[in-house]
């Protein structure tokens, strides 16, 4: 894949994430432990090779811009890149990006240095492996001016994707947002390997690249999926590249929640062991993690962390965590610390009575999500068991019924959510 570039979406505010997205954008958010998402689409592409890549960023961007900068360095001998794209202000608009559209239409001048016959447009908030080449040959196969990733769902899920209608040749004639149930029936598909069903979009594209330049081209097309693609529909030959594996979209709190919690089954649907297909991130030199009379139940624990006496069953215990004694964590993400703090700085937060980084002793937490470098107290219970679906307190939210302890939250001793 040398002649194409790839644009991965950072996204906008990220509200649906909010508050993992209050001081970092949604590719920024932490992943099993060690990860961050937008490691996942740089991978993808890094294992297609597909080396030349530019990524789209407009809110809370620095953490993101750091992350991608200290990981991803090529020798000089070589063209490949991964360059952040910020919104920024041009003769020709002053506008922060109005949409996935819009992004890539204001981008299109950075693009034009580099040569390539097509451009591969990604999210930065979704979780799957897919190889690049597979795609564009069935763009190439089928001489396409756009081709769109597409993947089998169920009935029951169509009412929150893009559901595309394909004919006989895997053209795509027909494309609806969001349909509802009376629509369905004017929406099948017969899929290869499958019958008939329903293909949604997954935001994945690929156009050629004079195609990409001709679909921009009206400035009142905003967005790919509600603008751009339907309009592309009528007017040229867009192709559907079905993909069966697993794919999720972790845009909520709920699915980012799910889809790390999935990380602990025996096999989990996503495989960070495949050999042949590793997901790169930034290289960290920490110890090996400390355990010491733990009983750990279908955990995904991390480098560097210390877990003294700790009770840890389904869930994920990100970099630096720590754990203290007698404490119990169940269904429950902790994003870890980016940092040590120093017996003298444990003391010092102890005087001032703000407990260290990391969960105290003799906690509780169940089906919560613990943010980068939070203070839980001693004895504190995260339970949420009066059952709320949305609520702020002070130092936690409750979004989708799971506590969230943001990033830098403090939850005194003694504390009951």
């Amino acid at each position: 894949m040398k002649d194409c570039l790839a644009v991965i979406l950072g996204g906008g505010r990220g509200t649906r994430l909010f508050p993992l997205t209050h001081e970092r954008s949604k590719p920024a958010v932490p992943l099993a432990g060690k990860y961050r998402l937008i490691d996942i689409p740089i991978s993808n592409c890094l294992n297609s090779d597909l080396r030349r890549i530019f990524v789209l960023t407009q809110y809370n961007s620095e953490s993101l811009n750091k992350h991608v900068s200290v990981t991803y360095k090529f020798d000089i001998f070589s063209d490949a890149f991964v360059s952040i794209l910020a919104a920024e202000q041009t003769e020709e608009s002053g506008d922060w990006f109005q949409g996935t559209a819009d992004a890539v239409r204001q981008s299109l001048h950075h693009l034009a240095s580099h040569r390539s016959r097509e451009v591969l447009i990604l999210s930065g908030d979704q979780l799957f492996q897919m190889d690049f080449r597979t795609l564009q040959e069935t763009h190439r196969s089928h001489q396409a001016e756009a081709t769109v990733a597409v993947i089998p769902v169920p009935r029951e899920q169509t009412a929150g994707f893009g559901i595309l209608k394909l004919d006989a040749h895997g053209r795509i004639v027909h494309f609806e947002e969001k349909p509802g149930p009376e629509r369905l029936k004017d929406l099948e598909s017969d899929i290869p390997g499958h019958g008939r069903g329903f293909l949604a979009s997954m935001g994945i594209y690929m156009f050629g690249r004079d195609a990409l330049e001709n679909a921009l081209a009206d400035s009142a097309l905003v967005d790919f999926g509600r603008h751009v693609i339907p309009r592309a529909i009528a007017s040229t030959r867009v192709q559907a590249h079905i993909f069966k594996g697993y794919w999720e979209d972790v845009g909520t709190i709920a699915s980012y929640f799910e889809a790390n919690l999935e990380l602990t089954k025996s096999i989990p649907p996503f495989d960070f062991y495949d050999a042949l297909r590793p997901v790169y991130s930034h290289p960290r030199f920490l110890p090996a993690t400390k355990i010491q009379g733990c009983t750990l139940r279908s955990a995904l624990v991390s480098e560097g962390c210390i877990l003294m006496g700790a009770e840890i069953e389904r869930s994920v215990v990100g970099i630096r965590s720590r754990i203290g004694q007698g404490t119990s964590v169940r269904r429950t993400l902790v994003l870890g610390a980016d940092y040590y703090e120093s017996l003298d700085e444990i003391a010092g937060a102890q005087a001032r009575g703000v407990p260290p980084v990391g969960i105290g002793e003799q906690t509780v937490i169940e089906h919560a999500i613990i943010d980068k470098n939070a203070r839980i107290g001693r004895g504190v219970r995260i339970l949420n068991q009066a059952g709320l679906k949305e609520a702020n307190g002070s130092g936690y939210y409750i979004r989708e019924g799971i506590v969230i302890v943001p990033k830098n939250g403090v939850v005194p001793d003694g504390t009951v959510i």
